[in-house]
């Protein structure tokens, strides 16, 4: 394993770790305020004050003007954020934390595997060998040992 893909798997254990620990904060936030939608938002006006700030930081500010030449398509992906972050800020408190971050991670697992099958939208494309068949199968297993607990 190289130094940088070290580098890269850590950052995403980073961020895999933040998915559980955003859906109990801001669960929380939004049964505390008695509304999850206005919980979301709030998220989402810190997300977006931190990811300004952060652009400014590193100069990516020049990639601001290139945005209008974009496919729309391509925005929805704000859409499928929003999305997330009002549904496990909602369900969350109701299905428990895990199970809600188990069944999206199953989600991620089967989307990200069509996806890189087929190539979609510019990825990669690697074939679902056997063996990663075979491991999401047991996560699928596994989700549902977790649900029936």
């Amino acid at each position: 394993m190289t130094t940088e893909t070290l580098r890269y798997a850590l950052i995403m254990l980073a961020a895999g770790i933040g998915i559980p620990v955003l859906a109990a904060l801001n669960a929380q936030l939004g049964g505390r305020i008695g509304s999850p939608a206005a919980a979301a938002t709030v998220l989402f006006v810190v997300a977006f004050a931190t990811a300004a700030l952060t652009m400014i930081v590193t100069g990516g500010t020049e990639g601001l003007g290139k945005i209008p030449a974009q496919p729309r398509h391509l925005l929805l992906a704000g859409t499928l954020v929003a999305f997330y972050v009002l549904s496990i800020t909602w369900i969350a408190p109701r299905f428990g934390v895990g199970n809600a971050v188990f069944v999206v991670l199953l989600g991620q697992m089967l989307s990200a595997a069509m996806i890189d099958h087929f190539g979609l939208m510019g990825a990669l494309a690697r074939p679902i060998a056997p063996l990663r068949l075979g491991g999401i199968a047991m996560m699928a297993l596994g989700l549902m040992m977790i649900l029936r607990s």
